[in-house]
């Protein structure tokens, strides 16, 4: 057969076919080799892979340490709780319809409204969010507590009815207690807890810290909680679990122990704390049943604090503000109905320590310190001055608290009988040789000087975060308030509203023309404690520690010492912030002036009866004028071992108000069987 009668037709079937099974065979040739690969060569690797996808870090917290008293008695503990929680990111993934259907479900079987449970979820700064804390302020990757406390019923409930809840966790927690030895509050100085934010971590990753192990942390946000937080908080573990596909627990890969918080044991004594904390509110009630003798009209009482110091070391052992509020408000969340409370001025502003950040005029409280300024300034303790019922500077009369004329006296029993007049002439006999009014604001003042020396017109120092600083009102200041004041006064003064009371239109017209210049009046007025000088209750307990121990100023301190969770423990030592610039002579002169104030000056009446001789109190009343307010009840006092000193706002005098809450302070301090005093008309 010759090629020209060849026909390639009948093969092109047959070379379609070999051509598809080579491709066949190829293909199969690949894919057996990359399994061999896979499951061969490459098997610890896709089996690591594996295990990955399929594995949860979950951080264990770490017990957060106690804070006991000086004898032990747990202040804050730990509790455990059956806790409901919501996760953001499922809730994110599901729609808004199945979202708002889910928090209802979940709010019915809570026993809370849709609409709070909703707020509990929504972050800090979210539109429609509440104020923080009220919001979630932590971060978004931990899961959001939403209900405390519930009963094993509820919570099986929850995680058996998965489908329903998705996202929603019953967890095990501990949280917060406050086992209250002896009945004792004590939140302002123990402070709260609330969610670490995602600004907090964000500072953690910046200072190269793992910000990862504290996502779950809760973070203290005042008093000792805050002050020590590092201490208290200690460090989680964290547990590696294997999960499947639905997301349930199989097993455990690797696990790390939490390492517990330090305990931190504190300078409260529980028990003393528990009687200031029942004598400030006492005094307060009863004073709120007196009638101001001038006005007619009950005392208001509005506030008040209380504060007893070891004067040889500045320990706090008991410190009370009233109103307070329960500590445990806090613990699994605050609802914004219990925060608006804690701000409401018509509550009296529970959060507000008024130990520590009530600013007053200390009255005459102060004139222990004038005294010292004296006699280093030309004065004796011989001198003898007249101690009339007024005391006249240009065309204004200065009155005694008391107009009772008592003749020519010395500074010890000035300061026993507190009369006012006395110091204001000494206070403007120096106001007159430092320079007058001459509107120099470098001009030498010998009590401002003295004040200072004392420790006021800045913070304590105490180891509890917002302190407030009080006010020295120096020539200095009144320049700085008249330059800030001088427009609004001015316009005033030339276009006054209709209404504008007589005074205040006097006053705007002599501010805008010289309002700058520290007159006799601001100096009288310094002296005895007025005007706008301030100071804390706080601050007022370490001038009289100071008179007690010698000249010592001590920077206040609740804390004593740390004990680690291995147990070692860790002092917290006792600072000097100053020395008093007071010869021993002149503090045992002012000392014996303040002795006959509780012997048979203004505070005898309510010590009738006490064992002065084996418990000698020395003490300063002090009633302080308001402008538009009752006066200020002030009652400092200190015996050779404490401070003690309580003030009420819009209470009356000193001794009438605090006098007696003061003697039972006492009395559980030195353990005193307790005798009522003698029934006196005087006020």
């Amino acid at each position: 057969m010759s090629f020209d009668s060849f026909n390639p037709a009948p093969l092109k079937p047959r070379l379609r076919l070999f051509v598809i099974g080579v491709l066949v065979f190829s293909l199969l040739s690949t894919l057996f080799a990359r399994l061999v690969y896979m499951q061969v060569l490459s098997s610890a690797d896709y089996s690591q892979a594996a295990t990955q996808n399929h594995t949860r870090e979950v951080l264990i917290p770490a017990p957060r340490g106690t804070i006991v008293d000086a004898a032990g008695r747990t202040l804050v503990g730990n509790r455990v709780s059956l806790v409901i929680t919501v996760d953001r990111s499922v809730l994110a993934k599901l729609p808004d319809a199945q979202q708002q259907a889910m928090l209802v479900r979940l709010a019915k079987v809570l026993g809370q409204k849709p609409a709070d449970l909703k707020a509990r979820t929504m972050l800090c700064g979210e539109p429609g969010a509440s104020k923080p804390p009220a919001c979630w302020n932590g971060t978004p990757y931990q899961p959001i507590p939403v209900a405390k406390d519930v009963s094993e019923q509820i919570a099986i409930e929850v995680m058996e009815r998965r489908e329903d809840f998705p996202g929603v966790a019953a967890e095990s927690t501990a949280l917060r207690a406050y086992p209250a030895p002896y009945g004792v509050n004590a939140a302002h100085m123990l402070g709260y807890l609330s969610p670490i934010t995602t600004d907090e971590l964000d500072a953690l990753d910046k200072a190269g810290q793992d910000s990862v192990g504290h996502r779950s942390d809760l973070v203290g946000r005042a008093g000792l909680e805050r002050t020590y937080d590092a201490m208290l908080r200690g460090t989680p573990g964290v547990k590696n679990v294997v999960v499947d596909a639905v997301g349930y627990t199989t097993g455990v890969k690797s696990q790390t122990a939490p390492v517990p918080g330090s305990t931190l044991m504190t300078s409260i004594d529980a028990r003393v704390q528990a009687s200031v904390e029942k004598e400030l509110r006492g005094a307060i009630m009863t004073a709120r049943k007196q009638t101001d003798p001038v006005t007619k009209r009950k005392y208001v009482a509005d506030s008040g604090a209380a504060v007893v110091m070891d004067t040889h070391t500045g320990q706090i052992v008991g410190m009370a503000s009233y109103p307070t509020y329960d500590p445990g408000v806090w613990v699994g969340g605050i609802s914004q109905r219990e925060l608006d409370a804690l701000y409401s001025p018509q509550a009296g502003t529970p959060l507000l320590s008024r130990a520590l950040q009530g600013q007053l005029a200390p009255g005459s409280t102060f004139k222990p310190i004038t005294t010292a300024a004296a006699l280093a300034n030309g004065y004796s303790t011989k001198t003898r001055l007249d101690c009339a019922p007024s005391f006249t500077v240009g065309d204004r009369k200065f009155k005694n608290y008391e107009t009772t004329p008592f003749g020519m006296i010395g500074f010890q029993q000035a300061l026993a009988i507190s009369c006012d007049t006395f110091f204001y002439q000494i206070a403007y006999a120096l106001w007159l040789r430092e320079g007058g009014n001459s509107g120099d604001i470098n001009v030498r003042d010998p009590l401002v000087e003295m004040a200072k020396s004392f420790g006021l017109g800045r913070p304590t120092g105490i180891d509890l975060p917002g302190e407030a600083s009080g006010r020295i009102a120096d020539r200095k200041w009144k320049k700085q308030y008249y330059d800030a004041q001088k427009d609004y006064y001015c316009k005033l003064a030339d276009n006054p509203p209709a209404g504008t009371s007589s005074f205040l239109k006097q006053f705007s017209r002599e501010f805008c023309a010289d309002g700058y210049r520290y007159r006799a009046g601001d100096a009288v007025n310094f002296s005895i404690g007025q005007g706008d000088t301030t100071l804390t209750p706080l601050q007022l307990a370490t001038v009289y520690s100071a008179l007690s121990n010698g000249g010592t100023l001590w920077e206040p301190r609740v804390a004593k010492k740390v004990i680690g969770a291995n147990g070692k423990a860790k002092a917290i030592p006792p600072k000097v912030a100053g020395r008093l610039p007071v010869p021993a002579s002149t503090l045992k002169f002012i000392d014996k002036g303040l002795l006959d104030t509780t012997r048979i000056g203004t505070a005898a009446w309510k010590f009738t009866g006490f064992p002065l001789d084996q418990v000698p109190v020395r003490s300063k009343t002090g009633t302080a004028e308001v402008y538009g307010k009752q006066t200020t009840s002030w009652f400092a006092t200190y015996t050779d071992r404490y401070a003690v000193v309580m003030m009420i706002s819009q209470a009356g005098s000193g001794s009438g108000a605090s006098g007696t809450a003061v003697r039972h302070i006492y009395e559980t301090l030195y353990n005193i069987k307790p005798a009522p005093p003698e029934k006196k008309a005087k006020q």
